[in-house]
């Protein structure tokens, strides 16, 4: 049984993605994905891809890269919804130039207001050096602080180094210990 929310934290490729996925498919519940990417170029349109293939069938698919709380409210009781990821999504509010408070405000709104458990995938980007532009220095300010309120709002928050999960709050799912 996963609590309402869920935060899957790690690096660039560290596995938080198919770790997320398979929580989400341990639940026996009826799967909806929401994919905040958007594919810009080549390369981009390639990741998706690869993320659709890995997931397999069987995901009701949702693309919401800047209007989570439209999808969540979408979401039936008896779902199980994965979001991946929050980075994307803030990436997207912050090069729109949205009120990245109001945005924020919204999601967690939606969040807790969601009637099925969500899964979010976000990206821990504060390990590595001070960023040189304003503009990254700025996204790396918004994530960790995003980070730390799903982190504070989730039930349970798990890290994924290296393909390896590692429970920092809460409890997994017996089918995943």
């Amino acid at each position: 049984m996963l609590p309402q929310l869920t935060l899957i934290i790690g690096a660039a490729a560290s596995g938080k993605s198919a770790f997320a996925e398979r929580l989400v498919t341990s639940t026996m519940r009826t799967r909806t994905y929401i994919a905040t990417a958007q594919a810009f170029d080549d390369e981009m349109r390639a990741k998706i891809a690869r993320h659709r293939d890995m997931r397999g069938a069987g995901w009701r698919t949702i693309e919401a890269p800047l209007d989570l709380s439209a999808a969540l409210q979408q979401t039936p009781a008896d779902h199980v919804v994965l979001i991946d990821c929050a980075t994307l999504w803030l990436s997207n509010h912050l090069l729109a130039e949205s009120d990245l408070e109001q945005a924020e405000t919204d999601l967690l709104n939606a969040l807790n207001t969601c009637p099925a458990p969500v899964v979010i995938v976000s990206n821990e980007v504060g390990a590595g050096v001070v960023p040189d532009n304003a503009l990254s220095r700025k996204f790396r300010e918004a994530q960790g602080r995003l980070n730390q309120t799903l982190a504070t709002q989730a039930g349970l928050v798990v890290t994924v180094i290296a393909g390896l999960p590692m429970v920092l709050k809460g409890t997994l799912p017996e089918a995943l210990e």
